[in-house]
Formats: C-alpha cells, sequence, structure tokens
C-alpha cells in the first residue's frame, strides 16, 4: 500500500525555484573551471613547512640515490667545476642531501621552478661562488629545459619557453672597485674599493630583475685600499705605513650595507632580494698559494668540527646588514630573505675541486678549495631558494594581490 500527500503550491514553487538555481549554478561553476588556465599555478604548500620549521638546520644524510644530473647529462658545465671530467676518483661526495631536523627540503623540481619564474628575470650578484650557484642552477633545469645564451656586458640565458631570463653579474666587492696604482705600480696586487658607492655592473641593471642572489667575501681577504667620498681613508694588508689600517671586516661591513642601502633607495627595483650568506674555503696544510688542499671524502659531522672565528665574523656582519635592511624595506614593500648556509656549507669539505678542476687563469697547478664540483653540495643551495620562493615569497605575493 502507498500513501501521498498533498503538497502546498507554494512549497512547490520554492522546490522549483530552488533546484533551478542549483542547476544554473553547477553550470556556471563548471564552464568557470573549464575556461580558467592560470598560467602560474599557486604551489602546494604542505602543513610540515611552516613557519615552525627552519630548514637551515638540520644534517647531511647519506642519499644513495645521487645527484640530479651528471657532467654527461649537463653540458653547461666549466672546467673549473668538473671534477668527473678531471678524474675525481670518487663518486661519494655526490650522495649525500640535507636534511632539515623538523621537516622535509623538498626535492628541486625543474618543471615548477620554471613555471613559478615564468616571465620573471633573475640575477646572481657576487664573485666566482656567486657564478657557481648560478651554472648549478643551469644544470638543475637542464633537465627541463635548455636556454639561449644571450650574454652582452655579463653572462645572460634566456629560456624562451618561459620567457625567464637568468644572469650572473660579477661583482665580487659589491661597490665600485679598481685595480690600485700605487707609485706607479698597477700590478701589485692592491685593489682600490670605493666603500660608499655600489658597483653599477649591478646597480644599473636591478630595475630589470624579479629576483636578486646577493653574495660576495672572499674577495675582501686581499690587500686593499679604502675610499669614502672619494677620499683615501684607509688600507687592509697593504704595506703602506702613512696609510691608516682598518680591518677587513669593518670594510666588509661598510661594502655590505651599502650594497643593501642601494637596493632599498633603488626607485625603480621592486624584486625580492635573497642574501646568500658567506661560503667559507676548505684550505688545509697551508693557504691556497702555499700548498693547501681540500682531500677529504666525506662531510663533517657538527662535533667534528667548529666554524672558524674569522668565518662566522664574515656571516654576522652579513646577516645584521640584512636585518637593517628588511626593517627599511618593509616601509617600501620590498622583501629580503636570507639562504643561511654558512654552517650547512663548512660541514662539507669534501665538495670542492680540490685538483680535480681547472682553475681559471691559473698557470700553476693550484688547488681548489673555495668553489664546488658540479653536482655536488651547492646543488642544495638551489633547493633552498626554490623552497623560500615556494612558501616564503608567493605566499606574501598572494596575501598582497
Amino acid at each position: 500500500m502507498s500513501f501521498s500527500f498533498p503538497m502546498d503550491k507554494t512549497v512547490s514553487t520554492q522546490l522549483f525555484i530552488f533546484t533551478l538555481s542549483l542547476i544554473l549554478i553547477s553550470s556556471i561553476t563548471l564552464s568557470f573551471l573549464k575556461s580558467s588556465r592560470s598560467p602560474l599555478p599557486l604551489p602546494s604548500i604542505p602543513r610540515s613547512l611552516d613557519k615552525k620549521c627552519d630548514v637551515f638546520k638540520g644534517k647531511w644524510m647519506p642519499y644513495p640515490q645521487g645527484p640530479y644530473y651528471s657532467n654527461e647529462t649537463c653540458r653547461l658545465i666549466v672546467d673549473q667545476n668538473n671534477c668527473m671530467k678531471f678524474g675525481r676518483p670518487d663518486t661519494e661526495f655526490m650522495k649525500w642531501r640535507w636534511k632539515p631536523d623538523d621537516c622535509e627540503l623538498p626535492l628541486f623540481n625543474a618543471a615548477h621552478f620554471l613555471e613559478i619564474v615564468r616571465g620573471k628575470s633573475m640575477a646572481f650578484v657576487g664573485d666566482s661562488v656567486a657564478r657557481n650557484q648560478m651554472e648549478s642552477l643551469l644544470c638543475l633545469l637542464a633537465h627541463e629545459a635548455y636556454p639561449e645564451d644571450i650574454s652582452h656586458n655579463f653572462k645572460r640565458w634566456f629560456y624562451a619557453d618561459y620567457n625567464f631570463t637568468l644572469s650572473v653579474i660579477w661583482s665580487p666587492f659589491l661597490v665600485k672597485s679598481r685595480v690600485a696604482d700605487i707609485n706607479g705600480n698597477s700590478s701589485n696586487g692592491l685593489f682600490s674599493l670605493y666603500l660608499d658607492e655600489a658597483d653599477e655592473a649591478w646597480a644599473k641593471e636591478m630595475e630589470k630583475m624579479d629576483y636578486v642572489i646577493i653574495s660576495a667575501g672572499q674577495w675582501f681577504f686581499r690587500s686593499l685600499l679604502f675610499y669614502e667620498s672619494g677620499q683615501l681613508v684607509g688600507c687592509y694588508n697593504c704595506n703602506q705605513n702613512n696609510i691608516t689600517s682598518i680591518s677587513k671586516y669593518q670594510a666588509y661591513r661598510t661594502a655590505f650595507g651599502t650594497a643593501l642601502e642601494t637596493l632599498v633607495n633603488h626607485k625603480n627595483y621592486n624584486g625580492v632580494t635573497f642574501l646568500r650568506t658567506f661560503s667559507a674555503a676548505h684550505y688545509e696544510n697551508g693557504d691556497w698559494d702555499k700548498g693547501g688542499n681540500c682531500g677529504r671524502t666525506r662531510p663533517f659531522t657538527r662535533n667534528e668540527t667548529k666554524l672558524q672565528e674569522f668565518n662566522m665574523e664574515f656571516y654576522l656582519i652579513q646577516v645584521e646588514e640584512l636585518r637593517k635592511a628588511q626593517e627599511k624595506g618593509k616601509k617600501s614593500g620590498l622583501a629580503f630573505e636570507v639562504i643561511n648556509t654558512t654552517e650547512i656549507m663548512w660541514l662539507r669539505p669534501d665538495g670542492h675541486p680540490s685538483r680535480y678542476g681547472k682553475f681559471m687563469k691559473k698557470k700553476a697547478a693550484v688547488n681548489d678549495c673555495v668553489h664546488w664540483c658540479l653536482p655536488g653540495p651547492i646543488d642544495t643551495l638551489n633547493e633552498f631558494l626554490l623552497y623560500l620562493i615556494n612558501n616564503h615569497v608567493l605566499p606574501k605575493l598572494m596575501r598582497n594581490v
């Protein structure tokens, strides 16, 4: 037996309208989803990668899967860093990954990186270690795309399918510099640094840049003359009794402060700045020009070594000057991030070319314990770079839209 109940006409009419509304909303939503194709999808941000996780606190762990590329799959490795080409016999240095204590550092995803920098320009500014990191990035991206070399005045690469430009601008002091000429001698190894003037080689290019990775350090161990307001104010290791002695730390602070201040005050710079912290050398048994070498084949553990005091001083100066720039940058909406890798890379004495690389412009055999083999530990710096863009930069940009 079945029962039916009469339905009020008003209720029937309301139900019809409600049903029709659902159909229309579903149709509009479906049509929107089919027609919307964002060229820059917001990357997913795992819960473990939030502000509570410090990815720079952790340890090196064995990673038997090995590197992202080899000197056979990436044809962009220069001889200086091509350790396998020049006969390095061990491969274990390529089989370690950085493991943060409280979360995971995602693997580098070349396709994803190229998507999030679509239509952008990125520049590495600094010395040859900055160039080393840029060349690592070229190889990491080679799995997905090879760029066109469009260099003019400085090294520049263009990824046409992504309208992405990648550059490296040589500026080892970050401030204006030239070879010094003391008593008519221009071959004495001295450099003149104008500590209150940014190097125009990079400063004039900043308005074109969306991402800038800035770093410097190793050249401040040289013999230097220092100028401010166009006047000679002192020197470091210049062997001139009539010139005031100034420490390399004081000069480094002033130069780094000038560089960051230039970015803060640049009228047409709206990019994101990353400070890659000081990368220490690993010479043992002598300096670079006195037979020093770096023949280790495994990373240090934290218990085995301690960062040397002078390296720590350079690192602390960078961080202090960056904090000042961050505070000033807030007023104009500029973002400053830190790739905090000084201690991380100090634990990798095994990652340098040593004698297994062709040291640029060096006639005599010199062990290279400053730069890094490719592939090698320096690839981790670009894992950090991608992590920071994903989890720090893009969320801020989205909030400001």
